[in-house]
């Protein structure tokens, strides 16, 4: 692994019928039907949207046997518009299904946590290793005659692990743990390669992007050991929809394709699975940029664990590094002093003249050669000023540098003034190799001044910034490398929006919470209601309730689990029906949809109320 120059994973290259996946071809896009699979035209119309939109597989729900013997009908209706996109089928809890499903799928997804194991219920579980043992045979016995019909039939398969539904018997010896879900899918691959089959896909999820990236470092460290290549399907699952939905899959999807990891991704929205497409293709495009850039000569510090970060030491600033929350810094050198009050920054960089009216509770930044020591503000030295620095007497500093200033005399005076927060900056193809190579040398080095990340760019589209920005930050925060951003856009957005991103960023990465936090699945032919509107009526009551997370799940399939450490759950239990949960646990079952928001809401409210009392 070079965490510093992109190079693509080599991996096998897999058949899905006249689209084939890793090896030498491109990363592919996809998205899932939300029809029911049982409405052949429904299902094809979509399907053709999604082509249309740049869709290279379209992946069905198949919850029974009927589902999956339609596959064939909506298969010769999109053959007969020339439209000859690979079908993907979803299988959960019934084995017999996928069976049927390969004879007309060009691509048959299982879900280890419910192909063979028992349902889950959440309880621990003790087996002993001759148990255990049996269970795994038992995964063997079902597993290979399902091969054997994908050979037969030259259907490909993709093992997919989600978080959410990892069964109880991984449970009980893993926990619920990115070892666990690594654990999960190579019993299936060592299967695979046992019987010679090798059309095989593989995707690990998570609704949390923290162990979302974690898990793929670790699945992919674990294949190299036991001598597999197989391509990598990325998503964030749950990842909601609006600016978190993008945001949240930027910065998980862009943080593993940034590192070479990645094969064919899905950007999971609650929206209409079209508007999916645009949104990876961008993801997609943007990280690919980055090849064939000049080489990054960095060296990996001695102390970095690329699959166990744990955050950078540093020598805390005032609130900045130490175990503070990550900072934002933003710009206002054009005048315009607009502040979200959600969304505050807790630094402007001012430049070369303050305001005439300062926002209240917030620090300013101004360059050192005009800094008068005004209350409430900092100086801001380049890499060309190290001399004034040590006749400055401000307690906080910073100091813009980009990774090739790094030189000794820096070094040497870096040492000397831990009061230092250090900007790093990059104009290279590859800003997240240079990004990573300025902090490495500083741990090389012993140095624990605090590293705020510099990104600039010049957006007119908010989505554009959303995507990229997050693409870039990724990263850098599951690294643990980051103790502030700072985004600086010179296109036509309002600082609001660019001030908003940032904050999304951070807390989709886990590091700082701003706001209500939605974990919503982007539904698929298994939803039991109108996921859409649900969302906007849930968001519209409750975006107020910062620190609170939410799972609005259309199924129970990775419902609880994925929803594992949202506060909350609304889950659809049947048609038209909804049960409310409390973390894992289910506090209503089967309330009428119609009723179920209003629910919600009341709980919430009465439960948090008890809690404060």
């Amino acid at each position: 692994m070079d965490l510093f120059n992109y190079f693509r994973r080599e991996t096998t290259e897999v058949n899905i019928g006249a689209v084939p996946l890793g090896g030498p071809n491109s990363i592919r896009i996809q998205s899932m039907t939300n029809t029911s699979t049982q409405d052949t035209q429904a299902c094809v119309e979509q399907a053709k949207r999604i082509v249309d939109a740049g869709g290279e597989y379209v992946r069905l729900t198949t919850q029974g046997i009927k589902e999956a013997e339609n596959l064939m009908n909506i298969n010769i209706g999109l053959r007969s518009q020339g439209y000859m996109v690979p079908l993907v089928a979803d299988v959960h809890f019934n084995p017999k299904v996928a069976d049927v499903a390969a004879q007309y799928a060009e691509k048959v997804r299982i879900n280890p946590g419910n192909y063979v194991d028992a349902a889950r219920t959440f309880k621990k579980l003790e087996y002993t290793d001759e148990e255990y043992a049996q269970e795994i045979q038992k995964i063997h016995d079902r597993f290979v005659p399902f091969l054997n019909i994908c050979k037969e039939n030259h259907t490909a398969i993709r093992i997919g692990v989600n978080h959410g539904s990892l069964s109880d018997r991984i449970m009980s010896r893993y926990g619920d743990t990115p070892a666990g879900m690594v654990e999960s899918c190579m019993e299936f691959l060592r299967i695979c390669v046992e019987e010679n089959f090798t059309d095989v896909v593989i995707s690990i999820k998570a609704s949390n992007t923290v162990v979302m990236v974690k898990t793929v470092r670790l699945l992919v460290d674990v294949m190299e050991k036991e001598g597999m290549a197989f391509p990598l399907h990325l998503g964030v699952t749950e990842a909601g929809d609006g600016e978190d939905g993008r945001i949240k899959s930027a910065l998980g999807i862009g943080a593993l394709l940034s590192d070479g990891l990645g094969d064919t991704i899905r950007v999971s929205l609650s929206e209409a699975p079209e508007a999916e497409i645009p949104v990876a293709r961008k993801l997609v495009d943007y990280v690919l940029l980055r090849q064939d850039h000049p080489y990054i000569p960095g060296l990996e510090a001695p102390e970095f664990n690329y699959l166990s970060p744990e955050r950078r030491k540093t020598k805390a600033v005032r609130n900045i590094g130490g175990e503070h929350v990550p900072v934002v810094i933003a710009d206002r050198m054009d005048g315009k002093t607009e502040v979200n009050p959600q969304f505050t920054p807790d630094y402007i960089y001012a430049g070369r003249t303050l305001p005439d009216q300062r926002e209240d509770g917030v620090e300013y930044i101004l360059d050192a050669d005009v800094w008068q020591g005004e209350d409430g503000t900092w100086p801001a030295f380049n890499h060309a000023q190290l001399p004034l620095m040590g006749e400055c007497n401000a307690e906080l500093k910073f100091l813009f540098m980009p990774y090739m200033a790094q030189t000794d005399e820096v070094i040497a005076c870096l040492k000397h003034h831990p009061e230092v927060v250090i900007v790093s900056q990059s104009n290279h193809p590859n800003r997240l190799g240079e990004h990573r190579a300025l902090v490495h040398q500083l741990m090389t080095e012993g140095l624990q001044n605090p590293v705020v990340f510099f990104q600039h760019y010049s957006e007119d589209d908010a989505e554009n910034l959303q995507i990229k920005s997050a693409a870039d930050m990724g990263a850098l925060i599951f690294d643990g490398l980051c103790d502030g951003i700072f985004l600086f856009n010179q296109g036509n957005l309002s600082h609001a929006v660019v001030d908003a991103t940032a904050f999304g960023i951070l807390q989709a990465g886990r590091t700082r919470t701003s706001k209500t936090e939605y974990i919503s699945c982007p539904g698929c032919g298994r939803t039991l209601y109108d996921l859409e509107k649900t969302i906007a009526r849930i968001k519209a009551a409750t975006s107020h309730l910062k620190g609170l997370k939410i799972g609005i799940m259309g199924c129970i399939v990775n419902g609880p689990g994925e929803m594992a450490d949202a506060d909350y759950g609304y889950v659809g239990a049947g048609r038209g029906k909804i049960s409310l949960y409390k973390g894992k646990v289910c506090v209503e079952k089967n309330i009428p949809e119609e009723e179920a928001v209003e629910r919600l809401l009341e709980f919430i409210r009465t439960d948090r109320e008890e809690n404060q009392q």
